[in-house]
C-alpha cells in the first residue's frame, strides 16, 4: 500500500516573497509601529544592519519609512520574522476579514484575535464553509494569503486548510 505523502508546510518567508510590494510595505510599517514586538524589531534591526554593514543603532535611528522600505526589500527574510510581519499585516490591515472568518467558525475572539485556542483541529467542512463566506466579501488574493498564513502559523489546528481551494490558488 503506497504511503500518503506528507504535505510540505507553507513557509512564511515564501508567503512574504509572494506578497505584492505594497502589501509588504504596509506589513513592515505595521511591524515597526507595534508596541509589543520589541524582540522581533531588534532582530530585524540587526539583520538590516548586517546587510547594510552598519550598526544596529544606525538602523534604530532611521525614520519609519526607511526601516519599512529596508524590510520590504530584504533579500533573505527568515521564516520567524516573515511570520511576525504577516501577523502584523493582518492585524493592522485585515481585521474585518479575521473577524468574519472567526465568526463563521464560531471561534471566540476580540476584534479578530482568538481569545481561547480551538480544541483540536478544525474540520475541513467548517473551514471550507468559512473560506467560501470570505470569498463572498473579500478580495480572493487577501483570502488566500490569510488562509495560507493561518496554515503556516499552526498546521495542527488549521491543517485541513490544505484541502480548501482558497488556500492554494495562485501559489507556485
Amino acid at each position: 500500500m503506497p504511503e500518503t505523502p506528507t504535505p510540505v508546510p507553507i513557509q512564511p518567508a515564501r508567503l512574504w516573497k509572494q506578497m505584492p510590494d505594497a502589501a509588504r510595505h504596509l506589513a513592515a510599517e505595521a511591524f515597526w509601529k507595534e508596541r509589543d514586538g520589541l524582540e522581533q524589531q531588534v532582530e530585524a534591526m540587526t539583520l538590516i544592519a548586517r546587510h547594510l554593514k552598519a550598526r544596529p543603532k544606525f538602523v534604530q535611528g532611521l525614520p519609519l519609512e526607511k526601516k519599512a522600505r529596508y524590510l520590504t526589500t530584504f533579500p533573505q527574510m527568515p521564516d520567524a520574522l516573515a511570520a511576525r510581519l504577516l501577523v502584523s499585516y493582518h492585524l493592522a490591515h485585515q481585521r474585518p476579514m479575521l473577524k468574519a472568518f472567526l465568526d463563521a467558525l464560531g471561534i471566540a475572539h476580540e476584534e479578530g484575535l482568538i481569545t481561547a485556542d480551538p480544541q483540536g483541529p478544525i474540520s475541513a467542512e467548517r473551514l471550507s464553509a468559512a473560506a467560501d463566506a470570505l470569498d463572498q466579501a473579500f478580495p480572493p488574493e487577501d483570502v488566500t494569503l490569510y488562509l495560507a498564513t493561518l496554515l503556516s502559523q499552526d498546521p495542527e489546528t488549521w491543517g485541513a486548510l490544505q484541502s480548501v481551494p482558497q488556500t492554494s490558488r495562485g501559489r507556485d
